[in-house]
């Protein structure tokens, strides 16, 4: 199903051609992850003081048209996803806007998101890819609540293509202002650990897709 009426072609293949460029000989990209399924890389902003990242995987018996289905099915994000609190898409406005309250560890306030997403499959160079985006969309139907923080700066892409065989490679950017005062220690955690654990829940999500109910 394609889904990018927030977003044009150029916004697309710019995804791919960032998500294309190798972070590990990329000027002010650092590897936070080497392993042989995974491979993180942060890389500070200067504007911003935060840093952005890149994460790339591979998902062996995962056809790429599969984990796209179930990385864009919100409704059974809710079930595999432990971190989510609410989780649901609204019309507003003609537009379809997803509304995503994340779980943060006590004392910490939960944080929101309000954003707009697109899915479309492009032609690559050759290869066939599925591209996500999403970035964050403000609106007065959805106004921030009290007790959570409210993420106005968020972007996110993700590219996904078949590994020759019967699975797939990930590759993913990501950027986001939680606001508050995140302690150092669980900002590293998440970027450490946090982002391969993801990739394993996505890749045990897409195994039993064809189980839900």
């Amino acid at each position: 199903m394609q889904q990018a009426d927030h977003f044009s072609e150029e916004d697309f293949r710019e995804a791919c051609e960032e998500l294309e460029a190798p972070a590990r000989t990329s000027r002010g990209w650092e590897t936070l992850v080497e392993a042989e399924d995974c491979h993180v890389y942060r890389r500070l902003d200067e504007q911003s003081g935060l840093y952005e990242y890149k994460a790339f995987g591979s998902f062996k018996n995962c056809p790429a048209a599969l984990c796209a289905d179930v990385y864009m099915d919100l409704e059974y994000r809710k079930k595999w996803d432990s971190y989510v609190k609410e989780l649901y898409e609204k019309k507003i406005q003609g537009k379809m806007v997803v509304y995503w309250e994340v779980n943060y560890p006590f004392p910490m306030y939960n944080r929101d998101y309000v954003y707009v997403r697109g899915r479309r499959e492009l032609d690559l160079n050759g290869r066939t890819v599925h591209v996500i985006l999403a970035k964050n969309f403000s609106t007065s139907e959805l106004p921030e609540k009290d007790g959570i923080v409210r993420v106005t700066d968020y972007k996110q892409s993700l590219m996904i293509e078949s590994d020759g065989s019967n699975g797939c490679k990930v590759s993913m950017f990501y950027h986001d202002n939680p606001g508050g005062s995140i302690p150092s220690w669980l900002i590293n955690w998440a970027a450490k650990n946090g982002v391969p654990n993801f990739l394993k829940d996505i890749l045990n999500a897409c195994k039993n897709y064809h189980k839900k109910t």
